[in-house]
């Protein structure tokens, strides 16, 4: 770390969420003093009325020339042309079509351009279009100006800033991530898997008795259900010289499927109800209720006094209030909808169901198909069944059994669905005649991801435990296999293992083996590969064969590499090394026999 990094006054995190943005920070000068804080964000909650709140809806609102007056947009810094936050969900859910939302799913979405401005998507022309890395920027955009005001002589641009990104993001999106932070401005940024975070914030909220909590072979199993998307990671207790060690040993699927799920459910549940009543609404309608039916989904979940919740369906030309149509959501239906429909009781066998998809489609987000958290869970912890065999010394058998359980994301707040989870998770350790999994507890399970980024920040400077990890996927690069023309098939591609799972951000690695290769000159594509389970991979294996499930082909990059002195087209013999950057991308070197200069290629895929 420089001696610039060192001079931050403070150690900033920023949960940079699918559905809710937060801030925390801790003085690196208070020493033992040092209490990890949550900035409130003063943000729109009406037109001309600002509140702080903890949480910034991740949310961007496109309003109409007409539609708001410069004093319904004040804030106590200058305001951007779009409404970002609370009035911009609220706006959003009356108008849809002006509404970017998800922002961050469509940043870890290869098959779109990212630096395109087409959201929100399907909108009329005349409504302004952001791109998903422009919306991104915006809620940091109103993070800066919001630190700024409440610390204008310690700019957030000069502190030491760790934003958390899903473990499951590749190294495009974390790159893509990185990129909007440095265009703002940020110079000292780190990226942290969110994940990681949450067990760093129950490690802070402890105050040191985590110790206490886990032991050697304990698996613990984190559980993120956040609005969005659905996440999964194991991190193995180990010990060295006498002391824990906390190891990041796998990580999930980026799986879109969250609470924005569970709240359409409700609103297409309310529809069949109103067209068993006569009433059909049309699909505007549906949208409008989404929001109510999140809110009222919170209610019924979290006290049991209310059985029912009041839904208002938006209407027009509608005059009279009593004209408005109005419907009821009951504690019932919610939990049959959700604690069901989302987590039914299934076998660890039970995995997601790939169902026939039609051959046109609208563009829109990769979408999980399956709706079983339960059994996605289930095809996780199947897959990972090998995770911590060579820490722990043991074969976990057809799944790995956690021992301990951390919940996170906002969907895991109500009792029903955290109860559901950890009862399914028991029952499959019960059938299998491994101990119950207990629960670690404690996160406030809006803010832990914030407040643990905030914390790994002190941690990187020299305060508190860190958790060893490394990046969570082995990465390949395709090598073309030099063979003799065949009509109507391409040559076979090999997949030469370039950064072995858990390489350490920041470190760089020599590719052993026979050299390749390079064409420069002319216009050639990069394939890249990723593997979450093949662990035993190291820098230079190079594989001809693999199953289906095991390596996952990542978006390819397109580039003309510098000829450098030599003749177009001409094939250069070159050697290959790896680096991890400090955010976790992944930087491809192809060094020439006498050394004179290198090409890069990172794994970026950036959509010029």
């Amino acid at each position: 770390m420089s001696d610039e990094q060192n001079s931050a006054r403070y150690a900033v995190g920023i949960d940079l969420g699918t559905t809710h943005c937060v801030l925390s920070y801790v003085d690196l000068e208070a020493g033992d003093d040092a209490v990890l804080e949550v900035m409130p964000v003063p943000q729109l909650t009406a037109p001309g009325s600002v509140e702080e709140k903890w949480q910034l809806p991740s949310f961007v609102y496109q309003p109409h020339e007409s539609e708001l007056s410069d004093g319904d947009l004040g804030l106590p810094w200058e305001q951007a042309p779009a409404v970002v936050g609370t009035l911009a969900r609220e706006l959003g859910s009356k108008t849809p079509i002006r509404l970017v939302a998800s922002a961050k799913s469509w940043l870890c979405h290869g098959g779109v351009d990212r630096h395109s401005a087409f959201l929100p998507l399907n909108s009329p022309e005349e409504v302004p279009k952001l791109s998903p890395l422009d919306a991104t920027g915006q809620y940091l955009e109103h993070l800066r100006r919001a630190w700024d005001y409440w610390h204008p002589d310690a700019p957030l641009l000069d502190q030491d800033v760790t934003i958390t990104v899903p473990a499951s993001f590749d190294p495009a999106a974390r790159e893509l991530t990185a990129d909007v932070a440095r265009d703002i401005g940020f110079r000292h940024l780190t990226l942290l898997e969110e994940p990681q975070a949450a067990v760093y914030s129950w490690i802070e909220a402890s105050q040191d008795a985590w110790r206490d909590e886990v032991g050697v072979g304990d698996i613990i199993l984190v559980v993120d259900i956040g609005g969005g998307t659905s996440d999964f990671s194991l991190v193995a207790v180990t010990e060295d010289d006498g002391n824990l060690q906390l190891n990041r040993v796998a990580v999930g699927d980026h799986i879109l499927l969250g609470g924005d799920n569970m709240d359409l459910a409700l609103a297409y549940r309310l529809k069949a109800k109103l067209a068993q009543q006569g009433t059909n609404l049309q699909p505007w309608q549906v949208m409008g209720i989404v929001h109510a039916c999140r809110d009222a989904k919170e209610k019924l979940l979290a006290d049991p006094e209310v059985e029912s919740v009041p839904i208002v369906v938006p209407s027009r030309g509608s005059k009279l209030l009593g004209g408005t149509l109005r419907t009821e959501l009951t504690r019932d239906e919610v939990r049959e909808a959700l604690v069901e429909g989302f987590f039914p009781q299934v076998g660890i066998d039970e995995h997601p169901a790939v169902q026939a998809r039609g051959a046109l489609t609208q563009m829109g987000l990769p979408y999980a198909q399956d709706a079983a958290i339960s059994r996605h869970l289930a095809a996780f912890l199947s897959r990972q069944h090998g995770a911590a065999d060579e820490l722990l010394g043991e074969s976990g058998g057809d799944f790995i059994k956690p021992t301990r359980v951390l919940f996170n994301g906002g969907v895991l707040k109500a009792p029903a669905l955290s109860e559901r989870t950890l009862g399914i998770i028991n029952g499959w350790l019960d059938a299998a005649g491994a101990p119950e999994a207990t629960l670690l507890s404690g996160l406030d399970l809006d803010l832990a991801v914030a407040r643990g980024s905030a914390y790994y920040g002190a941690v990187r400077q020299g305060q508190g435990v860190r958790i060893r990890g490394g990046i969570a996927s082995a990465y390949y690069v395709g090598i073309e296999s030099a063979m003799p023309a065949i009509p109507g098939m391409e040559p076979p591609v090999e997949a030469l293992c370039v950064a072995p799972f858990g390489m350490e951000e920041g470190s760089e690695t020599q590719v052993p083996g026979r050299e390749f290769g390079l064409v420069v000159g002319e216009p050639v594509r990069f394939r890249f590969f990723g593997s979450t389970i093949r662990r035993e991979d190291e820098a230079g294996t190079l594989l001809d064969f693999w199953e289906p499930d095991e390596i996952e082909e990542l978006p390819e990059i397109q580039a003309t590499l510098p000829v450098e002195g030599r003749t177009p087209g001409e094939v250069v013999p070159v050697r290959l090394a790896s680096r991890v950057t400090e955010v976790g991308t992944l930087r491809l070197e192809a060094i020439p026999r006498d050394g004179a200069q290198r090409w890069q290629v990172e794994l970026d895929v950036r959509e010029q």
